[in-house]
């Protein structure tokens, strides 16, 4: 994992040397606000076909908005991310695909051309229950702010436009919140059993890159490392995610997304009832509709 890691961390340092400058803005706007609105459809209908297959169908909605501000020295960049999706698969019922709630906000002081004096707030979280299926009966293993991460601290950033950013804060502090009574008896997400938060001071990085591929198609990629100074401070909590958007017309686009996210804290059930750390891996792909503003 820790190899997963560096190699995450120096790809976002090599493109330092590749980011293009970014175009000249209007001195006279201080918020630039802009946003999209996805529905996206997944489909799969099978009737006397030969192969096998099963009926399946995927909805999700996704929010993504920018609320940034400039002034003179001073920089105040906002993102909003909000998604939730369902999936029926024939005889499985409605199944959740998608849950989360991304809050992220960098205040920022400009220090030279490119890098900025920063103080950073990062909090994740999702809207309804989530269950393990692997297991026989289902398993309830997540809710409403349970978990929910706020990370915020004090740092420096590097950020060439818009499109492309690093922030590094060498004293963060993380707070991992289980609002459940169920959850946080079990002692889930790595709260003290029958405790509702556990503190963290450690260190972060942050970093935000959208590229245009070619015309039409672009591909966005979130990364966020934590280590804890309290407790193994070599067990680095990772989430990279990378969001393909490819455009048809004006409304109609082909989304793919994939997120991997590593947390020593938090155990995945096995079928025979041990947990285990493992690798989170989730997959989004779909066609759909797009507003953009």
């Amino acid at each position: 994992m820790k190899k997963i890691t560096l190699l995450l961390v120096l790809s976002c340092v090599g493109l330092l040397g590749y980011a293009q400058d970014a175009p000249k803005a209007d001195t006279t706007k201080r918020w630039t606000i802009h946003g999209e609105n996805t529905f996206l459809i997944n489909q799969s209908s099978y009737s006397n076909w030969s192969a096998g297959g099963v009926n399946a169908f995927a909805g999700n909605l996704l929010f993504n908005y920018d609320f940034n501000y400039k002034k003179d020295k001073w920089s105040w960049d906002n993102k909003v991310i909000l998604g939730y999706g369902l999936s029926k698969q024939q005889d499985a019922g409605w199944r959740k695909n998608d849950d989360k709630i991304v809050l992220n906000s960098l205040l920022g002081r400009q220090a030279s051309k490119y890098w900025l004096y920063t103080f950073y707030m990062n909090f994740q979280s999702q809207f309804t229950k989530g269950y393990d299926y692997t297991t026989e009966p289902k398993t309830f293993i997540s809710n409403f702010l349970a978990p929910a991460y706020l990370t915020f601290g004090p740092g420096f950033a590097y950020k060439r436009s818009d499109n492309f950013r690093i922030n590094i804060s060498p004293a963060a502090a993380r707070i991992i919140m289980v609002n459940d009574d169920t959850l946080s008896h079990r002692g889930a997400f790595g709260v003290t059993p029958d405790h509702k938060s556990l503190f963290q001071f450690g260190a972060s990085l942050d970093a935000y890159y959208k590229i245009n591929l070619v015309e039409n198609i672009s591909l966005e990629n979130i990364l966020k490392l934590y280590s804890d100074y309290l407790h193994k401070p070599g067990d680095i909590y990772t989430d990279y995610t990378a969001n393909l958007f490819m455009k048809v017309n004006k409304f109609v686009t082909v989304n793919a997304g994939l997120q991997l996210i590593y947390d020593g804290k938090t155990r995945i059930p096995n079928e025979d009832g041990s947990t285990k750390i493992a690798l989170q891996v989730k997959q989004i792909f779909g066609a759909g509709l797009t507003y953009k503003f």
